[in-house]
């Protein structure tokens, strides 16, 4: 007789892999690094670790761009080594003298890279943090690895289309931080798009330092997708993009674009009523208005050109938000040339504004112009910036009560679902609030109709079908 054969055991689960804590800091730029470490560190075995206790080592990825994005990244930087004291540093920061301004700061840190290093922060881990070969997982591909780890929800996320910057405006140092303009080929976008949305992604944002120059480094070289020629340039990437995202039913966003006579072509792609496509969204820093301050940033463009660009986008695409960040108190900038701000400001009647008041970034070339505002003054005339934005912005919006919106929901809770129209990028901009939306999902589109508004936000409801 044959013996019963005995159960077999179950094989245990292997242990999980060393574990690295993570803290990511910064604009959407290096949110995307972080996401390409943090897919590189699970392909690899590691685990990521959501508290300094549970993780062998920490890495910062870390902001420079003004002071206080300075001081928010050595805090962090000082916490990771209190709370866990083995810190690993990367990002905008890090290439700050070479790691040297970290080191100064930080003696304890294990090592210092600059920003778009994967293979560096990956190197470092691997010194710091060796992982034990196992031969069960290690060969096994990653989970989701077409798309890797998103740090954003689900239904929205960022792609970036090139790294670091040809222009030398004196109020920043992102050249010497993450280098001159390195445009990705076009294919390897599309791809990554494509990927994006096959994984449920409902909403596409488009970032760089300078989206208007997606191209230029590589003479606008042509690539291929789906086995068809395409030019490397904005405007053959944005109508691309825009027909791949309406197959899908979904959004795609430009943000970092610079005000070029080629934009004109691009906004003629927008999908005009908010649905599937090129969303009618254009984030454009103009910075100022008075031809001098311009000049002194090494801005391109003047405030009449801009008017009228701004002017001709509206008459081609007519429901086009805007939105734009300025600099207030920039060095020499007399009380003047602020009320010529102001008038720009009135007479744009843009969407969407942020303002700053100037930073003396270390480094920064602007910082040696003569007569520089004292900081209260900045602060002063950013308040009052700002102030009168808020009162063009919720003009601009109180003419939408009544009119009837696609919004894509990121948030519900019990009765009230938090989402945003074609008008509103995330973190950044406005929300609509909707009533009795119990029903709706996260990630999913909604049509609304528009019942008020403020100076940010507007409150709808469900529209009658």
């Amino acid at each position: 007789m044959t013996p019963k054969s005995a159960p077999s055991r179950p094989r245990s689960r292997p242990e999980p892999g060393p574990r690295v804590g993570f803290v990511s800091l910064g604009c959407p730029k290096a949110l995307v690094d972080s996401e390409q470490i943090l897919t590189r560190l699970s392909a690899e075995g590691y685990a990521i670790a959501p508290t300094y206790d549970g993780a062998d080592v920490v890495v910062v990825n870390t902001c420079g761009f003004i002071d206080a994005a300075v001081e928010e990244s050595l805090s962090a930087i000082g916490e990771a080594l209190a709370e866990n004291g083995r810190v690993i540093v990367t990002g905008c920061l890090g290439a700050k003298e070479g790691g040297a301004f970290v080191r100064a700061a930080h003696p304890k840190v294990l090592a210092v890279t600059g920003p778009h290093a994967a293979s560096e922060v990956m190197a470092a881990v691997r010194e710091h943090l060796p992982k034990p070969h196992d031969p069960f997982v290690d060969l096994l591909p990653p989970p989701n690895s077409k798309i890797g780890i998103k740090l954003t929800p689900k239904h929205y996320a960022y792609l970036k289309i090139s790294e670091g910057c040809n222009h030398r405006c004196t109020f920043c140092i992102i050249p010497s931080l993450r280098g001159d303009l390195v445009s990705r080929p076009i294919g390897e976008v599309m791809i990554e798009a494509e990927n994006l949305l096959k994984a449920g992604v409902r909403e596409i944002l488009v970032v760089s330092q300078d989206t208007s120059a997606y191209g230029v480094d590589v003479r606008y070289r042509t690539g291929f997708w789906r086995g068809r020629p395409l030019k490397t340039r904005m405007t053959e990437l944005s109508a691309a993009l825009a027909t791949l995202a309406a197959e899908y039913g979904a959004w795609v966003r430009l943000h970092y674009v610079y005000p070029y006579p080629h934009v004109d072509e691009t906004i003629a792609l927008m999908a005009s009523d908010g649905g599937p496509g090129l969303l009618p969204y254009l984030d454009v820093p103009f910075q100022h208005a008075s031809p001098r301050i311009l000049k002194l940033m090494k801005r391109p463009a003047n405030a009449e050109n801009t008017l009228a660009r701004i002017k001709a986008w509206r008459a081609i695409c007519p429901e086009i938000t805007i939105r734009s960040t300025f600099i207030a108190g920039f060095p020499g900038e007399t009380e003047s040339e602020f009320a010529q701000l102001l008038a720009f400001l009135e007479e744009a009647q843009l969407d969407r504004v942020g303002c700053f008041a100037y930073s003396p970034v270390d480094g920064a070339a602007a910082n040696a112009l003569p007569d520089p505002v004292p900081q209260e003054l900045r602060e002063e005339r950013q308040a009052r910036f700002m102030q009168t934005q808020a009162a063009i912005s919720a003009a601009r919006l109180a003419r939408k009560v009544g009119t009837t919106l696609q919004v894509l929901v990121d948030s519900v809770d019990g009765d009230v679902a938090v989402a945003r129209s074609s008008a509103d990028a995330p973190e950044i901009d406005g929300v609509v609030r909707i009533a009795g939306a119990k029903s709706l999902r996260i990630g999913e589109f909604a049509t609304v109709t528009v019942t008020g508004a403020d100076a940010h936000d507007l409150v709808a409801a469900r529209a009658s079908h």
